[in-house]
């Protein structure tokens, strides 16, 4: 049976604030999975650039994308979405921020659900719980579960580093934790961020903006392993080979699984 992997993607975690929030699930990701608390995202450290680098494994100056509007790829790059689709996997998506739509091709989503983050209450645990409902359902190969509450309630609202920025990122964590005691016999779980952020913003090159925690809780990880060089660009061919489906040939990122 081919591996199957559930990608969480917290925004605006920073690796301080990770393992400052008080949530004790933080020591048990690091003792059952593979981690790296130094891990570099791209510049400009947004969010919408953040995540098409991590999709397709290309900096922001070779998908185009270097602000939160989409803007269609002069030279169009398969993401992680349209090769495992393109393979016949099945993908599925859950997301509270609209922008994110185009991290994915029409067509290569089996299942998808977005809430307004501004609109509704509790959004992180209400998206969670309608990907588990959906993953027990129809045990998608691929899932994306995107958390946004961190960085706009948190950081952008109340401050990086504040009380407040601290207690959303426990309450994300606790949503992974629910994913993967759920599933993580089924699914090799990622979690990561895709920006850091100082003040109440981010997107500059300063070190707070630009360095990312990783989680990887699954068999083709070594439990306490501290992985070293890893950057946004190596997700996408991590999960591919994982997923056993191939890599786009633009792709840049380097495969983190061990041989």
């Amino acid at each position: 049976m081919k591996s199957k992997v559930i990608l969480i993607s917290i925004d605006g975690m920073r690796p301080d604030g990770v393992l400052g929030c008080g949530n004790p699930y933080v020591q048990t990701l690091l003792q059952n999975g593979s981690h790296a608390l130094d891990a570099r995202t791209v510049f400009p450290s947004v969010t919408l650039p953040c995540h098409m680098s991590m999709f397709h494994s290309v900096p922001p100056e070779r998908h185009g994308i270097t602000t939160n509007l989409y803007m269609p790829q002069v030279r169009p790059i398969n993401g992680l979405f349209e090769q495992a689709a393109g393979a016949g996997l099945s993908c599925a998506m859950y997301y509270g921020w609209e922008p994110l739509r185009d991290v994915s091709r029409p067509g290569s989503l089996r299942f998808a659900e977005y809430i307004n983050a501004y609109a509704e209450d509790a959004t992180d645990g209400y998206l969670t719980d309608r990907a588990i409902a959906r993953i027990e359902k129809s045990h998608p190969d691929f899932v994306f579960l995107y958390m946004v509450e961190t960085d706009e309630k948190g950081g952008h609202d109340s401050g990086w580093m504040t009380q407040t920025y601290l207690d959303y990122i426990s309450a994300a964590i606790d949503n992974a934790r629910r994913v993967i005691e759920r599933f993580g016999d089924e699914y090799t779980v990622i979690i990561t961020a895709d920006h850091g952020g100082h003040g109440r913003g981010h997107g500059s090159d300063d070190p707070q903006d630009m360095t990312i925690p990783m989680f990887f809780v699954g068999k083709q990880f070594t439990a306490g392993q501290a992985l070293e060089n890893v950057s946004i660009l190596d997700l996408a061919p991590t999960i591919a080979a994982i997923l056993e489906v191939p890599a786009a040939p633009e792709w840049e990122g380097k495969i983190l699984v061990r041989g």
